[in-house]
C-alpha cells in the first residue's frame, strides 16, 4: 500500500507540472466612444470584428457625440462616434492640440417623430414641429388632436441627435436663428428613455433614430411645408431624399488612420459590416450611395 501511494503521488506531481496553454492575448486595442444613437451599431460591429480578429479587442461606450469628440481631442479614445458633423470650434481645439481630425461617413439614419399610439394626430409639418419645440404650440387640440397639454421630450445637450434636431428642425436649418428648446422640454439621457416615456405618456412627443423605434410608439408622417406630401421615415424615403429629417452617421480619428484602426475602418464600410447596419434599422452606405471615404475638414 505504501509503494502504491508513492507511485500515485509521483504521477500526480508529474501531471501538475504540465504547463497549461496560455489564453490568446490581444495584440491591439481600440477604444471608441461617443454617439448613443450609434452605440448598439458600434457594439454589433465590434463583436463581429473581434470574432474574426481574435487578436484585436475593441471597447465601445456611449455618452453622446460631444463627449466622444472631446475624448478624441483629449487623446483618451482612438475613434469618436458622432451622429452629427464635428463643430468648427471642436475642429479648432483639435488642431490647436496638434491633431488633424479625419471624418468617415459610416451609415445614414432618419430621425422619427414619435407619439403615443392613443394620440389621434398622424401627420405634422416641419413648421408645426418647430413651433411645438419652441413653445409656440402647447396643446394637441391646436393640431387636430384632443384637448391635452403637449409634453416635449428631447435628448440631452451633449447628444449629437439633440444638436442635429435643434439646427434642422427647431431652427428649420436657419444658421442665423439662435432659438433654443422650450424651457419645459424634458431632457432624457438615452434613446431608450424617450421611447419608454412616449410609450407610457399619451401627451408626449419625442424624436429618435429610426433604428430605435418600436411598435409600441406611433411614428408621425412629416411634410417639409404646407401643401407638400407627408412622408414616413424608411430606407426608401431616406435614399430618395423625400423624408426631411435624415442625416449621416460619422466616425472620427485624430489623424489619418494607420495599422489596426485603418483596417477596422476599412472593414466598417465593407458589405459585411454594412449588412449589420441594415439589420439594426439604419441605412447602409450601399443603399444610400454615400461614400464612406474620409472628408477633408480643414
Amino acid at each position: 500500500m505504501f509503494l502504491i501511494m508513492l507511485l500515485l503521488a509521483a504521477c500526480s506531481s508529474q501531471k501538475a507540472e504540465v504547463p497549461l496553454e496560455p489564453a490568446p492575448r490581444a495584440s491591439a486595442y481600440i477604444q471608441i466612444s461617443g454617439s448613443d444613437t450609434m452605440v448598439n451599431l458600434a457594439l454589433a460591429w465590434a463583436e463581429r470584428y473581434q470574432q474574426e480578429h481574435p487578436d484585436v479587442r475593441i471597447s465601445v461606450t456611449g455618452g453622446g457625440s460631444g463627449s466622444g469628440i472631446s475624448a478624441l481631442i483629449n487623446g483618451t479614445v482612438d475613434i469618436a462616434n458622432a451622429s452629427r458633423a464635428i463643430k468648427e470650434e471642436e475642429l479648432q481645439k483639435a488642431q490647436q492640440a496638434g491633431y488633424n481630425p479625419q471624418e468617415f461617413i459610416v451609415a445614414r439614419d432618419a430621425i422619427a417623430i414619435i407619439v403615443n399610439p392613443q394620440n389621434p394626430v398622424t401627420q405634422l409639418t416641419m413648421q408645426q414641429i418647430s413651433a411645438i419645440y419652441r413653445g409656440e404650440i402647447n396643446n394637441w387640440k391646436e393640431l387636430g388632436g384632443e384637448d391635452r397639454p403637449i409634453v416635449r421630450l428631447s435628448r440631452e445637450t451633449n447628444s449629437g441627435t439633440h444638436v442635429y434636431f435643434l439646427e434642422t428642425v427647431v431652427r428649420l436649418g436657419n444658421p442665423k436663428d439662435k432659438t433654443i428648446f422650450s424651457p419645459d422640454t424634458l431632457l432624457l439621457p438615452s434613446s431608450e428613455g424617450i421611447i419608454a416615456e412616449v410609450r407610457d405618456n399619451p401627451n408626449a412627443i419625442g424624436y429618435d433614430g429610426l433604428g430605435y423605434v418600436v411598435p409600441e410608439v406611433k411614428v408621425i408622417a412629416i411634410a417639409r411645408g404646407r401643401g407638400e406630401p407627408f412622408v414616413l421615415p424608411s430606407t426608401e424615403t431616406v435614399n430618395n431624399r423625400s423624408y426631411p429629417i435624415a442625416r449621416d452617421l460619422y466616425m472620427y480619428t485624430r489623424e489619418q488612420p494607420k495599422g489596426v484602426i485603418k483596417d477596422y475602418l476599412d472593414w466598417i464600410v465593407s458589405r459585411e459590416a454594412q449588412e449589420i447596419v441594415v439589420r439594426l434599422g439604419f441605412v447602409s452606405l450601399e443603399q444610400s450611395g454615400v461614400s464612406g471615404k474620409t472628408a477633408k475638414l480643414d
